[in-house]
């Protein structure tokens, strides 16, 4: 597990017009070459730091769009707890 710093961006959601955002990369139980994914964090939660190499449990939300021809896949972490 990595994550970087996190940084604000605009919301239309947020009251102050601004909300927290960072990246985190979680990588499945087993391994050395098991899946991982790179997360965006939002909130209170990409406020929050996990130490490298710590094992969670996380709710993700995976999301697929179309832009030009092109197709994208977004991973959001919804939940991450330490265990």
């Amino acid at each position: 597990m990595a994550q970087a710093e996190p940084v604000y961006v605009p919301s239309k959601k947020a009251e102050s017009g601004q909300i927290a955002k960072t990246m985190i990369r979680l990588k499945e139980l087993g391994g050395d070459y098991e899946d991982e994914y790179i997360c965006a964090m939002f909130g209170n939660l990409a406020l929050c730091k996990f130490e490298v190499g710590k094992t969670v449990i996380a709710s993700l939300r995976f999301q697929t769009h179309e832009n030009n021809g092109s197709y994208f896949q977004d991973v959001v972490a919804n939940d991450i707890q330490n265990i």
